[in-house]
């Protein structure tokens, strides 16, 4: 049976070893994964392992009723449990409103009065956020939120003496809302901005020994040094790999390196870089370098901007697919609300805002980075992946052809487009896109990036009919990849489906099983081989495995069922061909219900024999079952029934007492 394989993302750089590090700086890279998903299924493939992927509706309101959805609720419990619902749906906007309701109905509720704080900073609603938290710490009510919130703000307009004297009244506990180690990074840039430098350097380097954060704490160093023109000292604290190993760091490293003219050691630091195609700005940096041109230290400009640096590093830091933390985007928002120009923040709020389902959100979100010229090709990428994922095609299909009219260099934009093309089963569209693809590919220094691009074309080529073409690629991918047990295992299951070059095909298969021993589809495919080439008895071990392994599988139990039939175990046979039209889903494209209807009609055998006089093809209508009788004219309609009798008694029986 023949695999697909799963979108295509190179997902930018490589993420830092430590979860301590700043990773919604970075997008960790994404090797082209093989799947053993059947090539007839054109739903988005599966998850990763422990998530679930959303549909286009989850956490979502009904957009054909959005006035429903957004309508007061009466009484006193009612905006409660309508914010309760809203907020557990991450449905952000609407949870705002009911909290909103709920607190003017009870001002005394501090928990009402967070759940408000959150949904409002989530919705991107600060100035109502701000306006919250204000009223709450005059009122000394102050929930960890509020006060942070308020810190925030106090910063955004350059109390420095406030925000000190806030973490020294209200320092948040170990399990609040932002805890010592966030307290000390805020501290840390409030005394800079205070002109206190030599304190905010202590206070960055006693965090720096804190277990399990030495990596941010680093990066912030680094960041407030470049920022008074110490560059040595911050080249040194960017030395380690936890504090430079994603975008922001290594911006920051290159652009300190040539601040010391040591453009050199940065030009090596950006080689270094996995997937640096997909980072323009990166490549951008490296040809300024490499003309010889001092970059500007601009990573971080202001206090405030490096206090925006520590919420969108703790924001990332919380971030990890079903399980992110609530307190991640809230972190994201902070940091977009101080520094509304930073890229980092908006992008971190937008990848949050999509992974909860808010795509209207999210796409404010990433038109504002596209507007700006912000948006980098390795997030969006991961966007369209995401996208995908969710079950919206369509949107991950406009944004990969965005992706190449704006990038149209970047092969991995055009893979992409291509993967979401031949998911959908559009393989003859998919074709074009993915000789783009390799025209780019196979320009680069490294023949083994053609490999994926040229099994996944092979595919394409494959399904539109086009079988010398699609050989040729499977057999340039494999001289590539000669272990790849996919490409073993199409190439071969394609010679064998078509009744052609058996012997090789069975080789190929067999080798694929062989580093695959467990997969089910490559299972199915040497049962399916040894059935094309007669060994019936031989078929039946792999095919059963491989009926073990997908049993909800409808080719899989065809194919069960013709195996038993030639074995001769044609109750066995009838029951796996029933079995395999009671499992049918539309998107199984490689299972033909005729020919399985035939076979139950008039068996096998006679199904084999009409296709072979008929040059391999089933005769239209042959072995088809007969069309259910037409129905008869409609009764004519009863006389009025005697009004003694109940509805359901016969004419001539006695009334009821």
């Amino acid at each position: 049976m023949k695999p697909i394989l799963i979108l295509a993302v190179a997902g930018g750089l490589c993420a830092p070893a430590m979860a301590q590090a700043p990773a919604a700086l970075s997008a960790a890279p994404r090797a082209a994964s093989l799947t053993g998903l059947p090539l007839r299924l054109a739903q988005a493939e599966a998850a990763p392992a422990g998530t679930q992927p959303r549909t286009a509706t989850d956490g979502a309101r009904d957009p054909a009723a959005p006035a429903a959805a957004m309508a007061p609720v009466p009484g006193r419990a009612g905006p409660y449990l309508a914010a309760r619902l809203a907020a557990a749906r991450s449905d952000y906007a609407p949870a705002a409103r009911y909290f909103r309701q709920a607190v003017r109905n009870d001002p005394a509720d501090i928990f009402l009065q967070d759940g408000a704080l959150v949904s409002l900073v989530s919705a991107g609603e600060m100035g109502d956020a701000v306006a919250l938290s204000d009223n709450l710490v005059r009122s000394n009510k102050a929930t960890e939120l509020a006060g942070l919130i308020a810190r925030v703000e106090m910063a955004r307009k350059g109390d420095w003496a406030g925000v000190l004297k806030s973490l020294d009244e209200r320092p948040s506990t170990a399990d609040g809302a932002a805890g010592p180690l966030l307290d000390g990074m805020i501290r840390a840039w409030a005394q800079l901005g205070a002109g206190r430098a030599g304190d905010a350097f202590a206070t960055l380097e006693h965090l720096s020994k804190t277990r399990g954060a030495g990596g941010i704490a680093q990066y912030q160093l680094a960041l407030a040094k470049a920022s008074v023109g110490d560059y040595e000292a911050a080249e040194k604290a960017l030395r380690a790999p936890e504090a430079s190993g994603h975008l922001g760091g290594i911006t920051a490293r290159v652009q300190v390196l040539s601040q010391l003219e040591r453009n050199d050691e940065a030009i090596k630091v950006l080689d270094g870089v996995d997937a640096l195609e997909t980072e323009p700005s990166l490549k951008a940096m490296r040809a300024r370098l490499a003309a010889g041109e001092t970059l500007p230290f601009d990573v971080v400009g202001s206090p405030v901007a490096g206090l925006a640096q520590v919420f969108v590093t703790f924001g990332g830091v919380l971030m990890g697919g079903e399980d992110t933390d609530q307190l991640a985007l809230i972190y994201a928002r902070l940091g977009q609300y101080l520094d509304p120009q930073m890229a980092d923040a908006q992008l971190l709020a937008a990848q949050l805002l999509q992974s909860a389902g808010q795509f209207d959100l999210a796409e404010k979100e990433f038109d504002g980075l596209r507007a700006k010229g912000d948006l980098r090709p390795g997030a969006e990428l991961s966007r369209i992946d995401a996208l995908a994922r969710a079950g919206r095609g369509d949107d991950a299909e406009a944004a990969a052809r965005r992706l190449t009219e704006a990038w149209p260099d970047l092969p991995a934009a055009w893979m992409a487009l291509g993967d979401l093309l031949r998911q959908h089963d559009r393989f003859a569209e998919a074709v074009p896109v993915y000789d783009e693809a390799l025209k780019r590919l196979q320009k680069t220094d490294d023949p083994q990036a053609s490999w994926f691009a040229l099994y996944a074309r092979g595919i394409a080529l494959e399904r539109t009919g086009q079988f010398d073409r699609a050989d040729a690629d499977f057999q340039a991918a494999l001289k590539l990849q000669p272990e790849q047990a996919p490409i073993l295992n199409y190439l071969g299951y394609s010679w064998v489906d078509r009744n052609i070059r058996l012997n090789e095909g069975l080789k190929l298969i067999e080798k694929a099983v062989a580093l695959r021993p467990d997969d089910g589809y490559i299972l199915d495919s040497l049962a399916w081989a040894h059935y094309r080439m007669g060994h019936y008895a031989q078929a039946v071990d792999p095919m059963e495995k491989a009926v073990a392994a997908m049993s909800s599988d409808s080719l899989v139990n065809d194919h069960m069922g013709d195996i038993y039939w030639m074995v001769g175990r044609k109750r066995e046979a009838e029951i796996q061909w029933k079995r395999a039209l009671s499992l049918y889903k539309p998107d199984d494209t490689d299972t033909d219900l005729n020919r399985i209807r035939a076979k139950l009609e008039v068996g096998l055998d006679a199904v084999l024999a009409a296709e072979k006089a008929n040059g391999g093809k089933l005769p239209q209508g042959f072995g088809q079952p007969p069309a259910p009788p037409a129905p008869g004219p409609a009764a004519a309609p009863a006389e009025a029934a005697d009004p003694s009798l109940p509805p359901s008694a016969p004419a001539d029986a006695p009334p009821k007492p």
